[in-house]
């Protein structure tokens, strides 16, 4: 039972993997996994699970920074979709090694050892995943949207205007999203999940304001915080309605066209304000983020120390490469 539970949480893991990952690539960041935590600096990562013995599993690696290697992708909007793409993959890189951390430690016999043929989810489930990931985001969040309003709008001819049809097509879409948020919190083991998601902040808040790297002082933060990719989300979908009102298309194939054409656009644009407000958090760009911060309040929980005990011990693993490679990290 353990064993297709842990399945099942690496498959509703992936659907969530957005709101996961936070940070960016010249701060500390991270992102919950599996029973653990990935913690990245500019040039490394680490990642720290709790095996079901109690265990530690620890693993970490030099990490590339994409604007040292081409100056273009340290353009603004640019960066935004470059750096999320790249933590995209990192993120599930990290989800698929905690996953089979798991499967690994269930799969042993009475006597502590691994079977002759173990099951681990390897290069094509995961490239699977990746598919039906991004096909699900498409159609609940592109083409479900769209049609809703397109279907209202036969019956109520005032959403004919180009305003009120995308204003109320975003607000199907940010309920759909909402929805969803929601629905998986009420999942016991993904709510383990936003628990190492909280661990994860926390411990980030820590190292930026110069405290030890201990539970107790982790443990006195918040569970939010401004650079999480709930709130990048957030701002996605309410950057998006402003947007799409912008662009004079009328029929149905060409509005969803321009949805999925814009993306990289919005992606952007959305990660530039993340930014800003980060480290501006009285500004008007910070009051933008808000609803993002709120959101948080579901998508993160109180971490046990234990859990909090994984997220320092994975950003301790990536603060030893990063020193080795010499990197200085930008505090905001």
């Amino acid at each position: 039972m353990r064993f297709f539970q842990t399945l099942w949480r690496f498959l509703v893991s992936v659907q969530l993997l957005p709101a996961l990952e936070g940070g960016e690539e010249t701060l500390v960041g991270g992102q919950a996994v599996l029973e653990g935590v990935m913690m990245r600096t500019p040039h490394a990562w680490g990642i720290t699970c709790r095996k079901p013995s109690g265990e530690l599993m620890t693993h970490s690696e030099p990490l590339e920074r994409l604007s040292e290697k081409h100056r273009w992708m340290a353009w603004p909007v640019v960066r935004g979709v470059m750096t999320l793409g790249h933590a995209m993959t990192l993120g599930f890189r990290a989800l698929r090694f905690s996953a089979n951390v798991q499967l690994d430690e269930l799969q042993k016999d009475e006597a502590g050892k691994p079977p002759e043929k173990k099951f681990e989810i390897s290069g094509w489930i995961a490239t699977v995943n990746i598919l039906i990931s991004v096909g699900f985001f498409i159609f609940m969040y592109k083409y479900l949207p769209l049609l809703a309003t397109t279907e209202l709008k036969k019956a109520h001819p005032s959403l004919n205007g180009q305003i009120m049809f995308n204003l109320i097509d975003g607000l199907i879409r940010l309920a759909l999203f909402l929805v969803f948020i929601w629905g998986t919190s009420l999942l016991k083991d993904i709510r383990r999940v936003y628990q190492y998601h909280g661990a994860e902040h926390k411990t980030v808040f820590a190292f930026e304001n110069g405290d030890p790297l201990d539970t107790s002082a982790v443990q006195k933060y918040p569970t939010f915080h401004p650079r999480c990719g709930t709130s990048f989300l957030m701002t996605v979908m309410i950057i998006s309605i402003f947007v799409y009102m912008l662009v004079p298309v009328h029929t149905f194939w060409a509005r969803f066209a321009i949805r999925i054409a814009l993306l990289p656009v919005i992606t952007g644009v959305s990660y530039e304000i993340i930014r800003f407000a980060a480290k501006r958090r009285k500004s008007l760009f910070a009051i933008m983020t808000a609803p993002g911060l709120w959101l948080q309040r579901v998508t993160t929980r109180p971490p046990t120390d234990e859990q909090a005990e994984c997220a320092i011990h994975a950003l301790d693993q990536a603060m030893i490469l990063e020193k080795q490679r010499g990197g200085e990290l930008v505090i905001a």
